[in-house]
C-alpha cells in the first residue's frame, strides 16, 4: 500500500514495510545551495553525484601544493577514514558511515571555507558544494 506524506512542503512516497524518507537538515542545506546555484547560474538544473565524485577525486590547481585534491587527506574511498597531513585521523566522509555528515550548516561552512581555500585557492561554488554533498550522500 502506498501513501503520500507531505513534510515541510515536500512530498515523499511511503511504502509500507520500508524506510520512510522525509526532508531533513541535509535536504534543507541542499535546497538552499540549489537556490544559490540557480541565482549564480540561471541554467542550473540540479546537483550531480558524478560531478561531485570527479571534483572529490581530481587534482586541482590554485590551492596549496601539498593539498591538490580532497583525496590528499580523505583518501580515494570516502567510506574509509582519512588522515590529515599532521597525522590526525579524519572520520569517513560518506554519509553511509557518518549519518550526521552534512547536517550542520555551521560545520559545513567552516570546512568548505577551509578546505576549498586549501585545495582550490578560492571559495567553492554552490554547485561544487551541492555536487560534493550529493556524491557523498550516496556513498
Amino acid at each position: 500500500m502506498r501513501s503520500l506524506l507531505i513534510v515541510g512542503g515536500l512530498a515523499a512516497a511511503l511504502v509500507t514495510g520500508t524506510a520512510a524518507w522525509a526532508a531533513g537538515p541535509r535536504d534543507d542545506i541542499l535546497a538552499a545551495l540549489a537556490a544559490q546555484a540557480k541565482a549564480e547560474q540561471p541554467a542550473f538544473t540540479g546537483f550531480d553525484a558524478a560531478r561531485g565524485k570527479t571534483f572529490f577525486q581530481s587534482a586541482h590547481s590554485g590551492g596549496k601544493p601539498d593539498t591538490p585534491s580532497c583525496t590528499t587527506c580523505h583518501g580515494m574511498d570516502p567510506r574509509q577514514p582519512g588522515q590529515t597531513r599532521a597525522g590526525k585521523s579524519i572520520e569517513p566522509m560518506a554519509v553511509s558511515q557518518q549519518p550526521t555528515r552534512f547536517t550542520d550548516q555551521e560545520k559545513i561552512d567552516k570546512w568548505f571555507e577551509r578546505n576549498c581555500s586549501s585545495v582550490l585557492g578560492r571559495a567553492c561554488t554552490a554547485v561544487e558544494k551541492g555536487d560534493f554533498i550529493t556524491y557523498l550522500s550516496q556513498q
